[in-house]
């Protein structure tokens, strides 16, 4: 039966996310994305739904090359560069953590995906997702791991 309400708040949750992006959608000839992520001004700020992923992926390697840590402060994230160090900020309680993307992902409705590590400290584990605000803070090079 839980199972069921979070499905069904999630299902909820992304209709609203698409209904809200739709409504602000600039016209398809601004909203073209560049092939490559680049990277983004520190002062830069966007706001969306979070989820975590843990153990379950431990050990694989991510879009970076970086093999996944769930107990690493590391985000995914569909566009912003690699190595761009992030602030996030749970809207519903107001903790924070700085994490670094080094992943990417394409889930429809949410905009970034924590490690277990940062999900805790920003306390959304037990509900797996969270409204958050991003604030770009910086860049990082990344060591890409060794094959």
């Amino acid at each position: 039966m839980k199972t069921f309400r979070i499905a069904i708040a999630s299902l909820a949750l992304l209709a609203a996310t698409m209904a809200n992006a739709q409504q602000a959608a600039p016209p398809a000839a601004e909203s073209a994305m560049p092939a490559a992520a680049a990277p983004v001004a520190a002062d830069h700020a966007m706001s969306g739904t979070a989820a975590w992923y843990g153990r379950k992926f431990a050990g694989r390697k991510t879009a970076s090359g970086q093999r996944f840590n769930p107990f690493a402060m590391t985000a995914a994230h569909p566009t912003l560069a690699f190595g761009t160090r992030v602030k996030v900020t749970n809207t519903r309680n107001k903790r924070s953590v700085i994490v670094t993307i080094n992943d990417r992902m394409n889930s429809p409705g949410r905009m970034l995906d924590v490690t277990q590590a940062a999900a805790k400290r920003l306390g959304f584990i037990r509900s797996g997702l969270a409204d958050v605000t991003l604030e770009v803070v910086g860049q990082r090079r990344l060591k890409r791991a060794r094959h």
